[in-house]
């Protein structure tokens, strides 16, 4: 019996050569495993120490197959690089070398100058549909987009976060090389493109892991989705590091956002991941690692990663924009604009204190650069996870919108827009997922349950007309019109003086401190690495403020010059080297 010599197999289907493939599974629960090929070929796979399955067998790239645990069950291959349909059906082998990149010179973007537009790829029509906005947002002054989870998930639509296959790009969006097409051409476009990846959990439906690798999951851990992932153990380690590592070098993702990491119960695999793309990456190209993560563990942004999503900025913004205090916002409700200025002074609001659960939350975060904070009014999550989907422009005057995306803009933070943002889209972005049966049951009446917290769904009979998230409008109604108009010209207007002004001179950026001027309404500095002075005035209040104009004055809005801040309003200055306000 032929013996393993490395210290873990790569997972999955592995062409050697273009008619020869090596299959590889880690199966410790199963006594015989076979690769079952389309054609009616049956191979037994070779038994190895350790749980593994391994077999070579002459087999060309597009060849479907599937794996049969103990004579019972076929499944897919959990890293299996394409599906022919769903997460249930044949699993296709890859030829990862088959695409002809036309920009191998491609080095990526400097951090410091992202500017991300997030967007649903399902949403938009797939790949090649994505891959016509391309101009668009080049020309309005994005530099990234970032891509909504895309690994296999049941059915036709989903948000994405049903993943269970992390290897293989969702079908229903276009095959690998349409994929790998829409990046190539980001990149003519000057565009970094961003994965959002979910290794904290698996999707309900699909999931055959259990059967036969138990030890993937830890039964004594859990998290919202079940058992924990065991990243203890080195296969399930693996799994996910050479899952990030395709992506990267593979597919030439300009970088990673990773999925509510503070559901990982491992610290050692996220610095083990860090460590490892920056060792196997080129060091000539810029990969960029993003965190969400609830716990605000800032040391994690001092090793290898680069920032993270600053949850606090949006929440604080939004109870002082819209007065919502339900839910999660209560932890903003009280003396919200000390927060907002404790925020732009220091990145996150909690750094240790207690939230409305008696939980302690976050690590100080003075001393981390201000692009150490992706910021933004709203993403996936939170207009999704409203019960109607309502985007920001719904629930705030346009007045108050207009200043806070400056701030949003022109900080020294990197700011983040979802798509839609730029035109003030008047389409919602609901939650919507293609499960059946009791599963659709379930998640339908799970999403509803989750809204008894808010004052406006208290009443059962009002959730009742909460979208039901399988049905096909819900998604239907979640494709946005992406025409511009006189809004679009706010965002272009903005980030060319962000890219002219703030851009070149974020490294070495500081925070000075922001000051509180009135109830809604705060001031901000930064000095950026060149020595000047950037300073934003923010008045969300609806009383115009006693705050003297700045001489170096860059933006305003409302544009009309005045010697006092007016209500809903914003004001950037930027003070040369050596000059004060």
């Amino acid at each position: 019996m032929p013996l393993r010599t490395l210290e873990t197999w790569p997972h999955g289907a592995i062409m050697l050569d273009a008619q020869h493939t090596r299959f590889a599974l880690w199966a410790p629960d199963a006594f015989y495993v076979s690769v079952e090929l389309e054609d009616g070929k049956s191979i037994a796979m070779l038994p190895q120490a350790e749980g593994w399955f391994e077999v070579e067998i002459k087999c060309p790239a597009g060849t479907r197959y599937r794996y049969n645990i103990d004579g019972e069950l076929d499944v897919p291959d959990p890293a299996s690089r394409a599906q022919a349909s769903d997460v249930h059906g044949w699993s296709i082998v890859v030829d990862p070398l088959a695409y002809a990149w036309r920009h191998n010179d491609w080095q990526g973007r400097p951090w410091h100058e992202a500017v991300i537009y997030e967007l649903h790829v399902g949403t938009l029509g797939g790949y090649a549909a994505v891959e016509k906005q391309l101009p668009r947002l080049a020309e309005l002054g994005v530099s990234a987009i970032e891509l909504m989870p895309l690994a296999q998930f049941p059915g036709e639509r989903n948000w994405g976060y049903d993943g269970v296959l992390p290897y293989a790009p969702q079908a229903s969006y276009g095959p690998p090389e349409h994929l790998k097409a829409l990046i190539d051409s980001a990149h003519e476009h000057g565009l970094a493109v961003i994965l959002d990846v979910v290794y904290n959990h698996f999707g309900p439906d699909g999931n055959y892991l259990g059967r036969y690798a138990k030890g993937f999951f830890q039964e004594a851990v859990h998290t919202p989705w079940g058992a924990g992932i065991d990243f203890d153990r080195r296969e399930v380690r693996d799994f996910f590091l050479d899952n990030a590592l395709m992506w990267l070098l593979e597919y030439r993702f300009d970088g990673l956002r990773l999925d509510a990491v503070h559901a990982i119960d491992n610290p050692g695999f996220l610095q083990e991941l860090a460590q490892r793309v920056r060792q196997q990456v080129d060091s000539g190209r810029h990969v960029w690692l993003v965190l969400e993560n609830e716990f605000n563990q800032a040391g994690l942004l001092k090793h290898g990663f680069d920032a993270q999503w600053n949850d606090d900025f949006h929440n604080v913004l939004h109870v002082v924009l819209t007065g919502e205090t339900d839910a999660y916002y209560r932890d903003f409700a009280q003396d919200p604009t000390a927060k907002l200025a404790r925020c732009l002074g220091e990145g996150f609001i909690y750094q240790g204190q207690t939230t409305r659960h008696g939980h302690e939350r976050g690590e100080p975060s003075a001393d981390l650069p201000p692009s150490a904070f992706v910021a933004f009014l709203q993403n996936h999550d939170q207009i999704g996870n409203r019960a109607l989907g309502e985007r920001l422009h719904h629930l705030c005057s346009p007045q108050a919108l207009k200043a806070a995306t400056t701030l949003l803009l022109m900080s020294p933070m990197i700011p983040l827009m979802f798509m839609g943002d730029e035109v003030n889209a008047q389409a919602p972005f609901l939650f919507f997922t293609d499960h059946h049966g009791e599963l659709a049951q379930a998640v339908r009446e799970g999403r509803r349950a989750e809204f008894a917290d808010f004052a406006a769904f208290r009443d059962p009979e009002r959730r009742e007309h909460i979208p039901d998230p399988n049905a096909l409008p819900t998604f239907e109604q979640s494709t946005p019109r992406l025409t511009e108009n006189a809004h679009t010209s706010l965002y272009r207007q903005l980030l060319s003086l962000r890219h002219q002004h703030v851009v070149p001179h974020l490294p070495g950026s500081v925070a000075l401190g922001a000051q509180v001027l009135a109830d809604g309404a705060v001031s901000a500095r930064w000095r950026l690495g060149n020595g000047s002075v950037l300073q934003i005035d923010l008045n969300l209040s609806a009383t115009p403020l006693e705050q003297p104009t700045p001489q170096h004055l860059l933006f305003q809005t409302p544009a009309s010059p005045t010697t006092h801040l007016p209500p809903f309003s914003a004001r950037v200055s930027l003070a040369p080297v050596g000059e004060h306000f």
